[in-house]
């Protein structure tokens, strides 16, 4: 990595708000304590908020120097609406960063630091939860038998994974650019493990610094009990559909050849708990919508994977023989089932 042009912010942070006025006033108030505050460039970009905090947004970056507020004029969701707002940044680095945060007051400093001693393309700080420095999350470490993310345990030092946490994700505004942003079709959900993927097959990596620390409520808006603390297990048949379909696009599209062996062995695990799930909700629209609905789609987008696969061709470095690094014996549901162990049968609701 080479140092910015003077001139260029270091960092463009990038806040995707949607309905997350509960959290705007101590996420900004923590970017406005960086110690690196001086090098970064704010964009807050809204996708057609309906509770009135676009207007708060604005208002709480006035008179910041370096920030804009975008308003997108309709939900393009996660990916098109961060893709629209890097567009508009200048800085060395792109930092996508979830409203439901807040920052320690050199997170950002020690991120960068962190990410160009180790000479890494992408990072993530240690996230931790919202009210206190219990441990959230450290990244994916890797990828389990069915080819969904296994997760990386804490550590106290830089290590590398295979994906950083998309509410706080650093990455080289050029490596983004090269890899092709967020792919739009993700709409949701799997954006992050998609653009990691990219990041490690064209032969950058990606690293999570411990001593930069954020903290991260988590799925405010699908589960909003309980405030500052998750108290509850909810989703939603159109949570599950993303999921579970925006999984088998990050295989379809970034395996190279024996790995998409993985494609058939998810899409057995996610019927299997998609009858699970029907019997658990008794609605029979929950595994149509969760399960078939997202294999239709698969085959529906059949176009669009067959292009990015080739577009993809043209920069990778590296294999799925080299991926198998990757490869974790942990599975991925073992940490669904503790939270079923912590918060009981999921609420599931039919949106």
């Amino acid at each position: 990595m080479t140092d910015a042009p003077i001139g260029m912010p270091r960092v463009s942070v990038i806040i995707l708000n949607y309905n997350g006025a509960p959290w705007l006033e101590r996420c900004f108030a923590s970017l406005r304590n960086q110690s690196f505050f001086s090098q970064l460039e704010i964009i807050v970009a809204d996708n057609r908020s309906t509770d009135s905090s676009d207007t708060l947004a604005a208002e709480l970056i006035r008179d910041w120097p370096s920030a804009r507020f975008i308003q997108h004029g309709a939900n393009l969701g996660y990916c098109e609406g961060n893709n629209r707002a890097a567009q508009a940044a200048s800085g060395q680095y792109l930092f996508f960063l979830n409203n439901d945060t807040w920052l320690e007051p050199d997170c950002l400093e020690k991120l960068v630091q962190g990410v160009e001693h180790a000479g890494a393309a992408a990072g993530m700080p240690l996230v931790l939860n919202y009210p206190d420095d219990s441990f959230q999350s450290f990244g994916a470490g890797g990828f389990d038998l069915f080819g969904l993310t296994s997760k990386h345990p804490r550590s106290e030092s830089t290590r590398e994974v295979l994906m950083p946490e998309g509410c706080a994700y650093l990455i080289d505004r050029g490596v983004f650019n090269q890899l092709g942003g967020f792919d739009r079709e993700f709409f949701m959900f799997s954006d992050e493990l998609d653009l990691s993927w990219r990041v490690w097959i064209a032969g950058h990596r990606a690293v999570a610094v411990p001593e930069a620390r954020l903290h991260h409520r988590g799925a405010a808006n699908v589960n909003p009990e309980g405030g500052d603390e998750t108290i509850e297990f909810r989703t939603s048949d159109t949570k599950r559909f993303y999921a579970n379909r925006n999984g088998l696009f990050v295989l379809i599209k970034n395996c190279q050849h024996f790995l998409l062996l993985l494609v058939p062995l998810q899409i057995g695990l996610l019927l299997a708990e998609a009858l699970v799930g029907t019997l658990i909700v008794r609605r029979g629209l929950f595994l149509r919508r969760t399960c078939l609905d997202a294999l239709t789609d698969c085959w529906r987008k059949r176009g669009h994977l067959a292009s990015e696969r080739r577009r993809i061709r043209q920069f990778r470095k590296r294999g799925d023989f080299w991926m198998l690094r990757f490869l974790r014996l942990r599975p991925n549901r073992l940490d669904e089932l503790l939270r079923m162990i912590r918060f009981g049968t999921p609420k599931v609701s039919s949106d």
